[in-house]
């Protein structure tokens, strides 16, 4: 064989290769084109080009869906869109108050027409509007519009199964990309925009808008890479006019991570301040991050970590002295030696001493309706004696922080979430839905409650 006839092998073989990579590279481009129409959306199929969509017209399970896309860079696919979402939901909240609910995809998802997560997504909107419409006929106040945000991103790499399963490490330095540069810009107008009305109620109630962020797997990972920063001001507030008594800030009204794809040790900066000498916290704090993690999550429990474990190795760690805190005030504190390299490898979810609840099944003798008023006191489950607070699961607290500690880390049971993609299951969505409930109520129906 020839020297010539060996190059032109070498060349025939690069170019299929080439020609072989990019065919197999997944969808690069944005999916919901159309900014301008509002489609309403009845049926599988339905809008699928549409990024503001109505569903269930009519019915106390009404929701409008607007969608936001990034590229692989973190920057918006297209501006207009995410403009037209934002714009359409600011005159919205501009005439009343409402309930906006953002949920940001992780591996292996979209915003592509027929994902699961979208229509999962849909299903989570419809219930947390049917339980603000209870809500709100209960306690004869006015029903809250819900809103929500699908924040899309490139969750593959490739397109071809069982290959694309090689793309976690390639998805997760994207996703850290992402929630570092455009998301945080996102997530800031939203917060903004459930805020407008307070700047023109001139002596009136404050507005009941609120706001709760979603994020699953390396979705989790947009959104604390994004919001990581934020969380940490709003705890020590720094701003002039600061409330030293008051009661501890996060970002909108509730952060939820499902398990989420990023180290433990991202989360010790701000588990340790929220434990700062065994602090207690008012009646009146809610809850502002909550983590919930499937204890059979295998992609976060063992793939994770096995990648880590290799891209630590030349990293210096050490052991570092801290301490848990069953009760308020540093006579009750409890010494805990947490390994760095064993955070910097496992997930928050994975890495046990940050547990702080755990979810399990709901006894036979669980209440089929929600108290509010108790759930308020009792929403961190941190009292042993006062079990049964939620109506499709039993929470426990691990008493490790104080009660009403504003953040959570819940491993669990497999019964309620088994492995990675199951965060959909009635129970949970039932949790999540009262827990955001607890969350977004308006503080004036948490003072009737107490004087009644």
């Amino acid at each position: 064989m020839t020297s010539r006839t060996i190059h032109k092998m070498r060349t025939f073989i690069g170019v299929l290769t080439t020609t072989l990579l990019l065919s197999a590279c997944s969808h690069n481009g944005i999916y919901r084109g159309n900014y301008s129409d509002e489609c309403t959306f009845k049926k599988k199929g339905d809008c699928a080009g549409n990024a503001l969509q109505i569903g269930g017209t009519g019915t106390d399970s009404e929701y409008r869906l607007g969608f936001i896309e990034y590229d692989d860079q973190g920057q918006l696919w297209a501006r207009e869109q995410q403009d037209s979402v934002l714009d359409r939901y600011l005159r919205l909240a501009g005439m009343q108050d409402v309930i906006v609910l953002t949920f940001i995809h992780g591996w292996h998802h979209s915003a592509e027409p027929g994902d699961t997560n979208v229509a999962e997504f849909r299903d989570m909107l419809a219930s947390v509007s049917a339980q603000e419409a209870a809500s709100s006929a209960q306690h004869n106040r006015d029903r809250r519009p819900v809103l929500g945000v699908y924040i899309g991103w490139r969750g593959d790499s490739l397109a071809i199964p069982l290959v694309n399963h090689t793309t976690f490490w390639d998805r997760k330095a994207t996703a850290h990309e992402v929630g570092r540069k455009g998301v945080t810009e996102a997530l800031l107008r939203l917060e903004e925009l459930v805020n407008v009305r307070n700047t023109f109620k001139d002596g009136e109630p404050p507005s009941t808008s609120r706001l709760v962020v979603i994020g699953h797997s390396f979705g989790g990972a947009v959104v604390y890479s994004s919001l990581q920063k934020i969380l940490n001001d709003r705890f020590i507030n720094s701003r002039k006019g600061k409330n030293f008594g008051g009661n501890a800030e996060g970002f909108g009204d509730m952060v939820i991570l499902m398990n989420p794809a990023f180290e433990a040790l991202r989360f010790s900066s701000l588990l340790e301040l929220s434990q700062e000498r065994c602090r207690g916290y008012f009646p009146g704090q809610l809850p502002k991050l909550a983590v919930l993690t499937s204890e059979t999550d295998l992609a976060t429990k063992w793939a994770f970590p096995a990648g880590r474990f290799f891209s630590t190795l030349t990293e210096r760690h050490r052991d570092m002295e801290r301490y848990e805190c069953p009760k308020p005030g540093m006579v009750n504190h409890k010494p805990v030696t947490i390994p760095q390299w064993s955070a910097d490898k496992n997930t928050i979810g994975h890495f046990e001493p940050y547990h702080t609840h755990y979810l399990k099944p709901p006894k036979e003798n669980a209440p089929t309706t929600f108290d509010l008023e108790r759930a308020y006191f009792e929403w961190s489950a941190h009292d042993p004696k006062q079990p049964d607070i939620y109506t499709t699961v039993d929470l426990f607290s691990k008493q490790r922080t104080t009660a009403r500690n504003p953040y959570m880390n819940i491993i669990v049971d497999e019964a309620l979430m088994d492995g990675h993609n199951d965060i959909w299951g009635d129970q949970i969505i039932g949790f999540i839905s009262e827990l955001i409930t607890v969350s977004t109520t308006p503080q004036e129906v948490y003072e009737k409650l107490l004087k009644d």
